[in-house]
């Protein structure tokens, strides 16, 4: 009986998968600077490749070419309305809050006397407890970080867009069979596809949560109601942490606005019930089978990228999932990741009814067929 020359047991190869997942993980806290930027770009990428395609297929007279700058030009747009949108309501948002120092400084003075503990019990004391001084350095490290991850992604974005065409070819020609080539593309197009449905499902509940939500502080006169609609749409694409600074910030803010608390009660109940509805029917229905996540995991996920890459990985913490998920279930040693990071086992049904290829890959995995 011929013996295998190279033993290797279940438990060796999964204690091999675990340190090479521990392995990884160090390499990603280490290289955050330079991998967060490429992950939003990338991210950013897919929107605009995703909303190019859409425009081509919408407008085919356009062109590939056409599709894509109308795409950019549109992305450009958004952003720079979202940029004139914040600065111009942010003032206002905080001079709003000033005026309202009298009722913050009776709330704190309740709170102490409710509570009998030694807290400070006007604005003003908070502010010396806090020692804004202290936090100058911080702040201007922080935006000298922003600006030069903003100039980075900008730069990877570029170059991303510039070689996307080649992307799909290099992936077919990595393998030199066909059954590998075919099924390379599958799951590249598994992962784009999921990724693209996962964006889609959370800008159109999210906007539902967005539209609720003003609707509601409308009803009751909230100040700012545009304005704090607008950051629940935004803070919603981060999973759980989002949603519950969605829900809480107006409340507390009706608070100071309103003289008593059933506003702000109102509010923050009526928002909860808006977001579990949206959370529990909504999007599981427009979701079926397309990303397959089990939800324990979305939330460990987010406290694992969270960890790793700070608030970029609580705002990817789902699409990075995805993502490993999907190429994890490609292989042997790896599998039961997937298998426990999916909702009902398996992992390769992820976005199986969307491995359609577009004309331009099946182009290229017919060409790649006959080499």
């Amino acid at each position: 009986m011929a013996l295998d020359p190279n033993p290797t047991s279940d438990t060796g190869r999964n204690a091999q998968v675990i340190v090479a997942v521990i392995l990884t993980g160090a390499a990603m806290v280490w290289l955050a600077p330079i991998l967060t930027p490429l992950a939003l770009a990338v991210f950013l990428m897919l929107m605009i490749d995703a909303m190019a395609r859409d425009l081509h297929q919408r407008i085919p007279a356009l062109g590939p070419d056409a599709s894509l700058i109308g795409a950019i030009l549109t992305c450009i747009v958004v952003f720079g309305v979202t940029v004139v949108f914040v600065a111009a309501h942010a003032a206002g948002f905080v001079a709003k809050l000033l005026t309202y120092q009298p009722r913050l400084n009776a709330l704190l003075s309740e709170l102490a006397h409710t509570l009998h503990m030694a807290l400070p019990r006007t604005v003003n004391q908070l502010i010396a407890g806090l020692n804004p001084g202290q936090y100058v350095p911080m702040v201007a490290a922080g935006v000298q970080t922003l600006v030069t991850n903003g100039v980075l992604i900008l730069i990877y974005l570029g170059f991303l867009l510039a070689s996307r065409h080649g992307f799909e070819r290099k992936v077919v020609r990595l393998f030199v069979g066909r059954v590998g080539r075919h099924e390379a593309l599958q799951v590249f197009l598994r992962v784009r596809d999921s990724l693209e449905r996962y964006l889609w499902i959370q800008t159109v509940c999210g906007a539902f949560i967005a539209l609720g939500s003003w609707a509601l502080m409308m009803m009751i006169g909230l100040e700012s109601a545009f304005f704090w609609a607008f950051l629940i749409f935004v803070i919603g694409y981060i999973p759980i942490v989002g949603a519950a600074i969605g829900i809480l910030a107006p409340a507390l803010f009706a608070l100071l606005q309103f003289p008593t608390p059933w506003q702000g009660a109102f509010l923050g109940f009526s928002m909860l019930a808006l977001s579990f509805v949206v959370g529990n029917i909504m999007m599981p229905r427009m979701q079926g089978r397309s990303l397959n996540i089990d939800p324990v995991m979305i939330l460990l996920s987010l406290a694992f990228w969270g960890a790793v890459w700070g608030v970029t990985g609580m705002f990817l913490s789902t699409p990075l999932t995805i993502l490993v998920m999907v190429v994890l279930a490609q292989f042997d040693g790896s599998r039961w990741i997937a298998v426990l990071l999916s909702a009902d086992g398996d992992p390769h049904s992820l976005g199986a009814t969307a491995i359609r290829p577009p004309p331009a890959v099946a182009s290229q995995n017919s060409e790649a067929s006959a080499l």
